[in-house]
């Protein structure tokens, strides 16, 4: 029979969508053409194939080739259906059993040598082979994150060789083995930041609850600190969870590190970062720094000093959880449940609000500077506060540690496990229906929100966000029902809502 069928699977967001490879073998002069939307790199392949096969010592087919990869309005890209039209033309030339590509899926870039080398995307094309009921051939150096996915769900192999005698049955090919990493993430220790008792306060809140948090303060306070330490007190992730974000991470192109697959993710990205590197793009979508720390912490230091464009543009993804990205043939979707910590100086140069009295900024410079961070954005941080700086006495060697993430880790587990067992999501993720039924107040408790709501002018989505800290605080107390002080305090949280900012000039 001159025709095979081989499977593969593209690249569309952190989708994996078949690509069945159909190889014919014509009559007339020898010719390779290769159809199906292929892009450039795709378009080579025709010369990689042809020289793997002849250098693994097989017989390239003499003939007029067609390959097409099918479904044909689906853009392709990437050596990374080397191995199937290689494996393709074999079959359709008598060298392989038809049958046997049946039964697995292929996924691989050729080198001229007859080598497989690695592809990006491998985990959701494992997940999406084994939902098909077949199983996937990787190259070796994607075997660490092929085995994420389960055992037997992926094979691995070095060379095209390899997987010709698997496919004869002469040598099968091994499974796909787990890395070997630590057995527990690591994390910075909380007990590494001294003083701030107020500041170790609001992240201890918004790790129980899942809100965003600003912190604004001189350089050198420990704003940076504080937000690297957030990460080690949330709960771990479950492995539904895991495999979400090791999914992004697996299309991003950055590569995924197998051993840290189960580690919640800390993205820390430049200020001069675009509004693209933050929610994704590219021809071929590829995902930006808020999906890579889907189930993670975004973390934002000199929030001043970014575009305000870029930062818009978290706006949206901060309320539904996904960013879209759209191009003129089709639309991608990335997850992005992330976790929002910014730090800012409170003027350009830093120093507003100090005792010591050297800032020396005008108060057009800072309502200026303050303004390059839109209301709406502000509007979206459930909790805004001041970080004074450090004292002389709290830097001393002898001075006293704060508690150590694993004491605060367990406050945080206790209140998020109370969350789950009554709603089934963190406090911040709570819609409106669900901010009403389960952050209800009682008539004191209304009374001292109302008087604040027509003080501070707070919005409706202020207010909402104002009664799901105060849940997360009574959380933290084992309080069955939000009191007057949770009000108080979470109302105290909203630092930029005031007018003048108290300490801040």
């Amino acid at each position: 029979m001159n025709l095979a069928l081989a499977y593969s699977r593209a690249r569309v967001g952190v989708h994996a969508p078949e690509v069945r490879v159909e190889a014919h073998l014509g009559g007339g002069l020898p010719n390779f053409t290769l159809v199906g939307m292929p892009a450039t790199a795709v378009r080579e392949s025709r010369e990689r194939v042809r020289a793997a096969i002849i250098n693994a010592q097989l017989e390239f087919p003499q003939r007029r080739i067609t390959v097409n990869l099918a479904p044909a309005d689906l853009p392709k890209e990437g050596g990374r259906y080397d191995l199937a039209i290689a494996l393709g033309l074999l079959a359709a030339s008598g060298q392989l059993p038809l049958t046997a590509l049946s039964e697995v899926e292929l996924l691989g870039e050729l080198a001229l040598t007859g080598e497989l080398k690695p592809v990006d995307g491998v985990l959701p094309a494992v997940l999406a082979a084994a939902r098909a009921g077949r199983l996937l051939i990787v190259p070796a150096g994607n075997g660490a994150e092929a085995a994420l996915a389960g055992e037997g769900r992926a094979l691995v192999a070095r060379t095209l060789l390899e997987v010709c005698a698997h496919l004869q049955g002469r040598k099968p090919l091994l499974p796909a083995r787990a890395p070997e990493g630590p057995a527990t993430p690591s994390y910075p220790d909380l007990a590494d930041v001294r003083g701030q008792a107020t500041a170790r306060r609001a992240l201890e809140v918004a790790a129980a609850g899942g809100h965003a948090l600003l912190f604004i303060g001189p350089p050198g306070c420990g704003k940076t600190l504080l937000a690297s330490r957030l990460p080690g007190l949330l709960p771990e992730p479950t492995e539904e969870e895991a495999l979400e974000t090791a999914a992004v991470h697996s299309v991003s192109g950055q590569g995924l590190d197998p051993a840290h697959w189960r580690q919640r993710p800390f993205r820390a990205p430049h200020h001069l970062a675009s509004a693209v590197a933050l929610t994704g793009g590219g021809g071929n979508p590829r995902p930006g720094e808020i999906s890579l720390a889907h189930h993670g912490v975004l973390f934002l230091d000199e929030l001043g000093e970014w575009s305000r464009y870029a930062l818009d543009s978290l706006r949206q993804p901060l309320e539904s959880g996904v960013v879209t990205v759209s191009r003129a043939a089709r639309q991608v979707q990335f997850p992005a449940r992330f976790q929002l910590v910014a730090a800012m100086n409170p003027c350009p140069c830093g120093w507003a609000g100090d005792p010591s009295g050297r800032c020396g900024c005008s108060a057009e410079a800072v309502a200026r500077y303050r303004a390059g961070v839109s209301g709406p954005l502000l509007d979206r941080i459930d909790i805004q506060l001041a970080v004074p700086r450090l004292l002389p006495e709290q830097l001393r060697p002898e001075a006293p540690p704060g508690e150590p993430t694993a004491t605060v880790r367990e406050r945080v587990l206790a209140a998020r496990a109370r969350q789950m067992a009554r709603a089934g999501v963190a406090n911040a993720q709570l819609d409106q229906a669900g901010t009403e039924r389960h952050c209800a107040l009682a008539t004191p408790e209304r009374r001292l929100l109302e008087r604040a709501i027509e003080r501070l002018q707070l919005s409706a989505r202020a207010v909402h966000r104002i009664q799901r800290v105060a849940r997360t605080l009574a959380d933290l107390e084992g309080a069955e029902h939000i009191g007057r002080a949770h009000v108080a305090e979470a109302i105290g949280y909203r630092l930029l809502d005031r007018r003048p900012v108290p300490g801040l000039g």
